[in-house]
């Protein structure tokens, strides 16, 4: 237990002072109107309260991604939870800060727009495009994921019976809905209430754990394995622990959702709290949720069993309501169900103002919004129709590679404005030796060449990449409106 509690503290101090230093080196000017006010619309740019604000950001970051994801890590051990913590701190949180506050440089701009600024064009035209595929991918993942969970919960434990196709059509008109509508009007006003939910739900989980008399929360771990790879299937730990792990730790679809609330946040000094401190509090659930992987089925051959009978929401239900009963169970497991969902219908959202921003296409009008709306959930919809487990990999894959790109861009900014770029570069070399790895070494989704040669790939390709955006890019001069 005393590990674990010292990995959440890590996260919090990591807050404190890691958050601090890195908005030191960004430096925030309290005096500049954010875009919440010099582009006010009442639909997508509204000023909200800090607290809201915050609350929206982390409900927006938090799909399934910080409880699947270090589920399935906690097969390799306690290894997950220490990059759970080293990632957070370093990539993850970074990552978000500067995608929120470039974004309110910008005047809310999306990835894309603020890639392309500089990074160039090319860059922009590929994230325009990649940014709408990963979108398109979390909102089917956040479709399909829930209404499966939701569908078990309610054949289970009621005497009613649904079909999973029909749990889908219910998801996706509120996706529709919660597009289109004002920001204020769902996500403004109901989603604080949903992230308190979260908060005291995974409080509540782990305070059961730890009173609980047949489970010990971490125990039977020592430090060392904390470097030990202990996946009983011998899947290697790199690079794959690496994807498995990235909502978690550091995700770039967190990059296509910081631009929602830049547009609402009313001053700059609160793009620490927001940004930076939603990103620690994603870590700590996701340190949650891996603990209570580890401590709950006793061994990792038993959670190896249980992930294989069912998959990550399985570990969920048994989980919940293997500590907290029916009652209990229903509310941890339907907590775990609305952070999905309020990632879902966020991807949508942010798809569509993408394609606005691409189109320049203005979004006051109801008629411009549903214009784009539809095309994107016609081709959701197809989607939903895809093996899940094919859908979640390339995802995975996407999303780590949106993350590289957001820190490249930010790299870039840092470099331009003469500043300690390094903050960025680092987790960006480290995130791109990922990804090419990946992509070379994985025989089913990618090109299957051996780990050594993939490995090395990887480095020699992430060393030009920093070289390009570092010793090439960052010589530029940086564009004056986006100065502080």
């Amino acid at each position: 237990m005393l590990w674990f509690i010292f990995c959440v503290a890590l996260l919090v101090g990591g807050y404190f002072f890691y958050g601090a230093f890195v908005e030191k080196v960004f430096g925030i000017n309290e005096n500049r109107q954010t875009p919440a006010f010099t582009k006010a619309d009442g639909v997508d740019y509204v000023a909200m309260p800090k607290h809201k604000v915050y609350l929206v950001q982390l409900l927006n970051i938090a799909g399934v991604g910080p409880i699947f994801g270090p589920i399935m890590g906690a097969l390799y051990g306690p290894a997950a939870m220490l990059w759970i913590i080293v990632g957070c701190i370093f990539a993850g949180a970074v990552h978000d800060y500067f995608s929120g506050m470039l974004s309110v440089r910008n005047g809310g701009a999306s990835v894309p727009t603020i890639v392309g600024k500089y990074l160039g064009k090319p860059a922009k035209h590929f994230m325009n495009l990649f940014a709408i595929v990963l979108l398109l991918l979390v909102g089917v993942v956040f479709v399909s994921a829930p209404a499966g969970m939701l569908t078990s919960l309610i054949n289970e434990q009621t005497d009613l019976t649904v079909t999973l196709s029909t749990m889908v059509g219910i998801i996706f008109t509120y996706y529709v809905i919660a597009t289109i509508v004002p920001v204020d009007k769902i996500i403004g006003r109901f989603y604080p209430f949903f992230g308190a939910l979260l908060i005291f739900m995974s409080v509540g989980l782990v305070s059961a754990l730890i009173i609980s008399s047949e489970h010990t929360l971490m125990g039977g771990y020592e430090v060392a394995d904390m470097f030990t790879n202990l996946n009983p299937n011998d899947m290697p730990l790199w690079p794959a622990l690496f994807i498995t792990i990235a909502c978690g730790a550091i995700s770039g679809f967190h990059a296509t959702q910081s631009p929602l609330m830049a547009r609402c946040m009313e001053n700059e000094k609160n793009g620490r709290f927001v940004f930076y401190g939603a990103m620690i509090g994603e870590g700590i659930i996701a340190l949650i949720w891996c603990a209570l992987a580890l401590s709950f089925f006793g061994s990792m051959d038993s959670l190896a069993a249980a992930a294989a009978n069912g998959g990550p929401g399985a570990v969920v239900y048994e989980t919940s309501f293997g500590l907290l009963g029916v009652f209990g169970g229903i509310i941890a497991f339907l907590g775990v169900v609305i952070l999905p969902i309020t990632s879902g219908d966020t991807a949508f959202r942010s798809s569509r103002l993408i394609l606005a921003e691409y189109f320049n296409l203005e979004q006051v009008q109801i008629k411009n919004r549903l214009l784009i709306a539809a095309p994107l959930f016609t081709v959701g919809a197809i989607l939903t129709q895809v093996d899940f487990a094919v859908i979640w990999r390339y995802f995975g894959f996407a999303n780590q590679l949106t993350a590289a790109m957001m820190l490249w861009t930010a790299t870039a900014y840092l470099a331009r404005a003469g500043k300690l770029h390094w903050i960025t570069c680092v987790p960006a070399m480290f995130m791109t030796s990922v990804v090419v790895t990946y992509i070379l070494n994985d025989s089913g989704l990618g090109f299957g060449l051996p780990m050594q040669i993939s490995t090395a790939c990887g480095i020699v390709t992430a060393a030009v990449v920093a070289f390009v955006v570092v010793g090439v890019l960052g010589k530029q001069a940086l564009p004056e409106d986006a100065k502080a």
